[in-house]
């Protein structure tokens, strides 16, 4: 492939737009200057996902074109809860929760990019650093660069008001955090995904205004289902592939993924040309969905650990056996009750959500559906219990239970 058609590549696949425009981003990305690149994430969850590798694919092609990459931890402005596709007001994190959150998100997003190259590393951020230090001043002063029309006109603040659901002052204040960040960087290219937009812009004006510079906008295209039209990874809405789920976990949620996705996957997730993505799309669907699950998996585990799980997945969904490695739990009493017993062994979180997994017909014993909440469960060494299709526990008597 050729050099142009390489630029072309990189400014095509998995971006939605580019703030003011792609020909003048192309120029100033190869004409030798070094720029400042950075993406920001909120640690509102414990762990990275599918969704945000579509930005470091991206960061890691500019990283290797000699460009200053940066990642954002959005440690403080986590604690003002972005407003940005929500219906209501986001629940605030504490302190503690925060840094828990993001305790291995380097090592998450390691997998992808490299922090430790001796020539051009990628450096980590955490925007706490300037932005709890800002006086109540700074504060007005970056606000008096925006109207309160230009903040209300967002579409969920609209709905908001048209449901007569409150909106939170402090999400206001978010979009100009967010936007500062830009300004504390001296950052020349912003990197998110495409529901980021408005934030992203907030700080291009405050970057025109402090520092006289034309940042860069890129948005991503974003995982969406297009049976809800909702994201299809969020961590604050559950549900998403994180990049730290161990190899087996995350290629059965690949191949679980909805059909209409798997084409817009390999284009977001994965480094497959689109020439052979458009031949493997014509291939039989589930063939093509495990060929994206292994490229997934490889990409984040190695090719050995990809096939392994490959071979598990199909031991498990298409021969119907039982998994290889199933962890074994020491239960105590001869009887225990099915809601008590999914909670022991840790395949519900809880009593409320070991109840709703019955009553959905979701749990099987020794392969025999159960749905009786107060059915008491005989203790049976090597007894086999499963939630769903892809969580198994195995019982074993503890040495004391007959006493």
């Amino acid at each position: 492939m050729s050099a142009k058609n390489d630029q072309v590549n990189l400014l095509t696949r998995g971006i939605k737009e580019v703030i003011p425009s792609k020909k003048a981003l192309e120029k100033a990305l190869f004409e030798g200057k070094q720029l400042t690149v950075y993406h920001g994430v909120d640690p509102t969850a414990p762990s990275l996902h599918l969704g945000h590798s579509t930005n470091y694919i991206f960061l890691r092609k500019l990283q290797e074109l000699g460009h200053k990459i940066i990642l954002l931890i959005g440690d403080f402005t986590a604690s003002i809860g972005d407003p940005t596709g929500r219906t209501g007001e986001r629940a605030l994190l504490t302190r503690k929760q925060i840094l828990e959150n993001c305790k291995t998100y380097k090592d998450q997003a390691a997998k992808i990019l490299d922090f430790k190259s001796r020539e051009n590393p990628v450096r980590i951020e955490y925007n706490s650093k300037w932005l709890k230090n800002l006086t109540f001043e700074s504060i007005i002063d970056i606000a008096s660069h925006f109207t309160v029309q230009q903040m209300i006109t967002r579409e969920m603040f609209q709905r908001r008001i048209k449901n007569e659901s409150p909106i939170g002052l402090n999400e206001f204040l978010y979009p100009l955090m967010q936007g500062y960040d830009s300004v504390a960087l001296k950052a020349d290219v912003e990197v998110g995904g495409n529901d980021q937009m408005f934030n992203m812009l907030i700080g291009r004006d405050l970057a025109r205004a402090y520092l006289n510079k034309n940042k860069f906008v890129i948005t991503t295209k974003l995982l969406i289902n297009p049976k809800t039209g909702n994201k299809l990874m969020s961590k604050s809405e559950g549900g998403y592939i994180a990049l730290n789920d161990a190899p087996n976990e995350m290629y059965g949620k690949v191949m679980a993924l909805p059909d209409e996705v798997i084409s817009d996957c390999f284009e977001l997730c994965t480094e497959v040309l689109m020439a052979e993505v458009e031949k493997i799309m014509k291939t039989p669907l589930r063939d093509a969905k495990a060929r994206l699950a292994r490229e997934i998996v490889a990409m984040y585990h190695g090719r050995k650990m990809s096939e392994d799980a490959e071979r598990e997945f199909n031991k498990v969904f298409t021969k119907h056996e039982a998994p290889s490695d199933i962890p074994v739990f020491n239960i105590k009493k001869e009887k225990i009750n099915i809601i008590d017993l999914l909670v022991e062994v840790g395949l519900a979180p809880s009593k409320s959500e070991a109840r709703r997994l019955v009553e959905q017909s979701g749990v099987k014993i020794n392969n025999k559906t159960q749905t009786d909440q107060k059915e008491e469960i005989i203790v049976k060494d090597g007894m086999l219990v499963q939630v769903g299709k892809r969580r198994f526990a195995k019982i074993t008597p503890s040495p004391n239970s007959r006493d």
